[in-house]
């Protein structure tokens, strides 16, 4: 064999070895939340299944049509809406509801708002923190006993504490020290009346996890998780979009770049970062590089101090 030549021939052996490597490792993080999910319909009488048309929710959502076939979900969507949600994702959770024949359950900050249970300090406050109070009023209201949300471990410190099942008590709060292990797959599903678990199926996933298995699953996502153009201002070293919600201030320049969002949340609080990848492939290459966590690249909620995201699970948030 030539020297000149081996690289060459063994390149496609190594490449092809990488993406059975690849494949494996997400058949087996699929398995596990296929089990867990149908842990969930098994062991609660009234589940839901959080669904905000966001990346990790369609994932989950594709491992639950795998878990139960296309069409027979056993358990409804819920959405908190703010009700300043990027519009492109509102209409791809609408329509993805529709293409599933999937029951969906939208409840709204501003209603909470009418009712009083939501107090602004003032009224360019972001709403997102207080989703955990129409989240609390929505689990009342259906008396649901568990809900399946996509957060992984890999995007906070606070989220990296949570088992699979994780209990909340009767005020929907959460108590980290409380926590009982998961050995050997081994759940806690026991609750007293008016208490209910937030479950984690992807608990065990990382951004390069989920965006290999929409590249594999052909997942289709919102518009703006891809390439685009965008007006948008530098603040505390973020890109802040510029809209009627989030208008640049006063010394601000306005400066239109190509870029995606890593994560979609409430408009207040969620920024996109340059990229110029068009598809799941190309935004794969992108995660493998990246230095900073989703979370810490795009969240502006979350920069306020170091236990803010802990202290909104305790209080009740996703």
């Amino acid at each position: 064999m030539n020297a000149r030549t081996a690289p060459e021939l063994l390149e496609p052996i190594a490449t092809d070895s990488v993406n059975r490597l690849s494949n494996a490792h997400l058949d087996a993080l699929e398995e596990e939340a296929i089990f867990v999910l149908r842990e969930v319909a098994a062991a609660f009488e009234r589940p839901a299944l959080l669904f905000s048309g966001g990346k990790d929710s369609l994932v989950l959502l594709k491992c639950a049509e795998k878990a139960f076939g296309a069409g027979r979900l056993p358990y409804p969507l819920l959405m908190i809406d703010t009700g300043h949600n990027f519009p492109e994702v509102t209409q791809f959770r609408d329509q993805r509801a529709r293409e599933l024949g999937a029951e969906l359950i939208v409840r709204n900050v501003e209603d909470s708002m009418k009712r009083g249970t939501v107090r602004l300090a003032h009224p360019g406050e972001s709403r997102n923190v207080h989703q955990s109070v129409t989240l609390l009023e929505a689990i009342e209201e259906f008396q649901f006993d568990a809900l399946i949300g996509g957060a992984r471990r890999d995007e906070e410190k606070a989220r990296a504490k949570e088992r699979f099942f994780s209990h909340r008590d009767s005020f929907g709060q959460w108590q980290p020290k409380d926590q009982r292990p998961e050995l050997w797959t081994l759940f806690n599903t026991r609750h007293a009346p008016g208490e209910h678990f937030r479950v984690f199926p992807i608990s065990n996933w990382t951004e390069l996890d989920v965006w290999q298995y929409i590249a594999r699953e052909h997942v289709a996502l919102p518009s703006i998780y891809y390439t685009h153009r965008r007006d948008v201002v530098e603040r505390r070293g973020l890109l802040v979009p510029v809209t009627e919600l989030t208008p640049p201030r006063e010394g601000e320049q306005v400066e239109q770049r190509d870029v995606r969002f890593r994560t979609v949340g409430d408009i207040t609080c969620t920024c996109p970062v340059e990229s110029l990848a068009a598809n799941a492939g190309e935004v794969v290459i992108e995660t493998l590089v990246a230095e900073v966590s989703e979370r810490g690249a795009t969240r502006m909620d979350d920069k306020t101090s170091d236990a803010s995201m802990e202290k909104r699970k305790k209080d009740g948030y996703f």
